[in-house]
């Protein structure tokens, strides 16, 4: 990766700023925070994980004792996705706001 942790996207609707981590590749990402921007300014918030990546993140607090022993994840702006990667990732945002709007409170608001 190079050395600037934002990966943006252009969607037809708004944009995706990923915050991809120092070992993290658009391609490969599996945990990453996103802020979509609408063309007037609204923004939202997204936490994108995979499946893959739930279950090594709870496994490791099962032996920290972190969430009841890693009983439970919750994550207010949580979108799962089974695939790894920002393309995946998008897909799924393109998809919540086709079906929800661009009004949507289905993610949390940061301009409000």
């Amino acid at each position: 990766m190079d050395d600037d942790p934002f990966h943006i996207v252009d969607t037809a609707r708004f944009s995706v700023t990923y915050v991809l981590g120092d070992d993290d590749r658009p391609e490969t990402v599996e945990n990453t925070d996103a802020i979509i921007t609408a063309p007037d300014g609204k923004q939202w918030s997204a936490t994108l994980l995979t499946l893959a990546e739930i279950a090594r993140i709870m496994d490791r607090w099962s032996a920290t004792g972190e969430c009841a022993d890693g009983s439970y994840l919750q994550v207010r702006d949580l979108v799962v996705v089974r695939e790894p990667g920002v393309e995946a990732m998008t897909r799924a945002l393109v998809d919540i706001f086709d079906e929800y709007g661009m009004d949507t409170r289905v993610l949390p608001r940061l301009d409000d």
